[in-house]
């Protein structure tokens, strides 16, 4: 058997013990710093809630109006719409800070409620006036709000890669108003 001083003895164990305390604080450190990046400014929270909910909605609502309307015109808008908002709302998800919960799908109800069992030209000047025209300008107050009052990087890098495209559709909202003699006026 060999004989150790209890002196080395002391010194090994306070090593250990030093050694398991310095393993377990690395341990917590990250998961105490983990709700500090879960934490968003109020603006990038209501970006993140407004934009996905407006975005979500225009994609339903597109899908809604490529089945039930009777116009081709009406039908190529919801098309590119619905293609367009898939990748702004996948965009906004990759974007959005490690923790945060960006919803998938979040449409306003409401709104896809109001157009879900109309038909034909009835359906069209709905869809038209309250998701093309007003759903695309709540779309753009959402995103260009991010752009000026956001602080995440991310999110605001997001907003700005996305606007071009929304601003895109609510000008094609207002040419296709026009065509159908709609309002263009704010909704």
């Amino acid at each position: 058997m060999i004989r150790l001083p209890l002196v080395t003895i002391a010194s090994a164990s306070m090593a250990s013990l030093l050694l398991v305390a310095t393993a377990a604080s690395a341990q917590t450190t990250p998961a105490a710093a983990a709700p500090d990046a879960g934490r968003l400014h109020a603006a990038d929270q209501t970006f993140i809630s407004d934009g996905t909910k407006a975005v979500a909605t225009q994609r339903d609502a597109a899908r809604i109006a490529t089945s039930r309307s009777t116009d081709r015109d009406v039908k190529a808008f919801a098309e590119r719409v619905s293609t367009d908002n898939a990748k702004i709302s996948d965009a906004l998800r990759a974007a959005s800070p490690r923790g945060v919960d960006v919803p998938k799908n979040d449409p306003d109800t409401a709104v896809l409620a109001s157009i879900n069992n109309l038909r034909g030209a009835e359906f069209d000047k709905a869809y038209i006036e309250q998701v093309a025209l007003a759903g695309e300008q709540k779309a753009l107050s959402a995103f260009q709000a991010e752009i000026a009052s956001g602080r995440d990087p991310q999110l605001k890098d997001a907003a700005k890669m996305a606007l071009p495209t929304i601003q895109k559709h609510y000008a094609m909202a207002q040419e296709l108003a026009k065509r159908k003699h709609l309002s263009v006026a704010a909704q």
